[in-house]
């Protein structure tokens, strides 16, 4: 056989999974497929090998695990743009082993200032929803400032030492990883389809397509616009991207396209550290961003959760019940979830006992919820990317970015003058910053009275949150858990389903994700969707009495494959100076310790 033809047969061999099984690992669950990492002075667990060496690197380095998760963060901007990038949103736990506390950051951007909504609802009346693609769904992208913030707290190295390996690799080349690569192809074709709503549309597949075509798995992809722009951040600091020549090519590009976004914008862009929100589970804590995340219904989830005795109910009574708390708790999601400068959102009274046990009684274990049963009335009172670091101090990173839906808007910026340090960006790369801007926006409300109706300098709801555990501890909580599981809706049944099967069933860290997971849709959003294909998916490694006492109850079970997420995690051993890591089976990440 040709060597052409044996890459294509390999290139194509994930067609035939559904033919074969993992083998026989002695001592370890049967869906467990390899074993978690270990390192007794650091830990990376990230979405893309590189990214995890870069994470590692900086760590042996004397960097603190913040600085290795914004390498991390800037290798996976380059590695994978299908999940994040610099024109994204950010969040983040860090445990400061010094405060022997849990902060929270929320690195989010807002819709323009002189945003006109009036004229943007009458644009997409006949769609009743914000288009994804183009500038009306860009929101001002705050991740670099999330860097920034971060770095200025708890960095240890200079932020250019940070970005040098993401730089390194952008002007040498990255080989396309498999599943990226799926989705990099995936992502192109809904351009292509809706080209004709992205302003220069030409940018988008000149940056991601340089060949003409999405780049195949093992392909070599190098991105010099991308490496310019994080060479003028490490040289000039994260400042450099609000105030300086690319908040001027997005105004200039912005305003050639009718956008309301502008250099102004971007100047008043500043993360925020926020107080996280907490709910018991069992004998250990977890902890989430507050809103305008959904971090507060993984808390309802779990609090709902908690009431019953999961480790030792039957396989379909805990998916019955995991998915009879998802749909409560997104029915008050959809009615309550939006920007807390803007919207009241009873963050207390939704985690009220009185209040999680009255919802927790609308469950029948004998008959399944509608899929969108009415939100509660509680009293009311006054495609992303995850990663996890920890280092020897005992600092912890649970850090989620993200362009939102797919790659993001289409929307790439051009480069109008001389790259920054003189080099022209034209000869230097494909004439523009690097990377592709969110569409975040598009998860507004166009109805005005809605809590996430868009407004000018608002946020809009957030799907995308990064989990940590605490363990009860001498005097104060410890850190134990720094985790995450990717995916859109999917991300608050992730983390339950996750620390359901670590606290109740005592699997390790690498099984817990490994092992099979449910995912179920239908539930009405805070923007003006609803998740499409209402039903519940379970992945094959459930049996056929599992499927049909869950059927019985009154469930659709969905043949179609779903997204059921990408997990990350980093532990801190109770009993021993060393932490464990694991990283999602089904994408292309590893965990690395040292």
């Amino acid at each position: 056989m040709r060597r052409r033809d044996l890459l294509a047969g390999l290139a194509a061999a994930p067609l035939l999974a559904g033919t074969a099984r993992a083998g026989d690992r002695p001592g370890d669950p049967p869906f467990q497929g390899r074993s978690p990492a270990l390192g007794a002075k650091g830990m990376a667990a990230t979405a893309h090998p590189l990214a995890s060496q870069a994470a590692v690197a900086i760590l042996r380095a004397g960097g603190s695990a913040v600085d290795a998760a914004i390498a991390a963060n800037a290798m996976l901007g380059l590695v994978e743009p299908t999940g994040c990038g610099i024109g994204g949103d950010l969040f983040a736990l860090v445990w400061d082993p010094g405060a022997k506390r849990l902060l929270g950051l929320d690195a989010s951007g807002f819709a323009p200032r002189g945003l006109d909504a009036a004229a943007l609802r009458r644009r997409h009346r006949a769609t009743g929803a914000i288009d994804p693609l183009g500038l009306d769904a860009v929101t001002v992208p705050g991740a670099v400032a999330g860097w920034g913030a971060l770095h200025a707290r708890f960095g240890r190295l200079p932020l250019a030492d940070l970005l040098a390996p993401a730089i390194a690799a952008a002007r040498e080349g990255v080989p396309m990883a498999p599943v990226i690569a799926r989705g990099w192809a995936a992502n192109l074709r809904r351009f292509e389809a809706g080209r004709a709503r992205i302003p220069a549309a030409d940018l988008a597949f000149a940056l991601y397509a340089p060949d003409g075509t999405a780049p195949a798995a093992g392909t070599l992809f190098t991105n010099p616009d991308l490496a310019t722009t994080y060479a003028m951040l490490g040289r000039d600091g994260w400042e450099s991207f609000y105030r300086g020549a690319f908040a001027a090519d997005l105004e200039a590009h912005a305003r050639a396209h009718c956008s309301a976004l502008g250099a102004g914008d971007l100047a008043a862009m500043r993360a925020e550290w926020v107080t996280p929100i907490q709910a018991p589970y069992r004998d250990v804590r977890l902890w989430q961003i507050p809103p305008a995340t959904q971090g507060l219904t993984t808390l309802q989830m779990a609090r709902i959760l908690d009431r019953f005795p999961m480790a030792t109910l039957p396989e379909a009574d805990r998916l019955h019940l995991l998915v009879e708390a998802k749909k409560l708790a997104f029915a008050d999601r959809a009615r309550f979830l939006a920007d807390p400068r803007m919207a009241k959102v009873p963050v207390g009274a939704l985690l009220a006992d009185s209040y999680i046990a009255a919802r927790a009684a609308l469950i029948d274990m004998g008959r399944a919820l509608p899929d969108d049963p009415p939100p509660g009335d509680p009293e009311e009172h006054a495609d992303t990317t995850y990663l996890a670091t920890a280092d020897a101090s005992g600092m912890m990173v649970s850090l989620i970015q993200s362009n939102y839906r797919g790659m993001g808007s289409g929307v790439v910026v051009p480069r109008r003058g001389p790259a920054p340090g003189g080099r022209g960006g034209g000869a230097a790369g494909r004439g523009t910053w690097g990377f592709m801007l969110q569409n975040r926006g598009a998860q507004f409300a166009l109805a005005p009275e809605a809590r996430n109706a868009v407004a000018p300098g608002k946020r809009p709801f957030h799907t995308i949150i990064p989990g940590f555990v605490t363990r009860p501890g001498p005097g104060h909580d410890e850190p134990f858990l720094a985790f995450g599981v990717m995916g859109g809706t999917m991300q608050p049944q992730g983390q339950v389903q996750i620390l359901s099967h670590i606290v109740d069933r005592g699997l390790n860290l690498q099984a817990a994700g490994d092992a099979p997971r449910v995912r179920h849709l239908g539930s009405p959003d805070p923007g003006d969707g609803r998740e499409a294909s209402p039903g519940v998916f379970l992945e094959s490694g459930f049996g056929a009495a599992t499927r049909s006492a869950l059927a019985a109850r009154g469930h659709v079970l969905l043949e179609t494959p779903q997204d059921v997420g990408g997990y990350q995690a980093v532990m801190r051993d109770p009993a021993r100076p060393v932490f464990w890591g694991a990283s999602e089976m089904r994408k292309d990440g590893i965990a690395l310790g040292y």
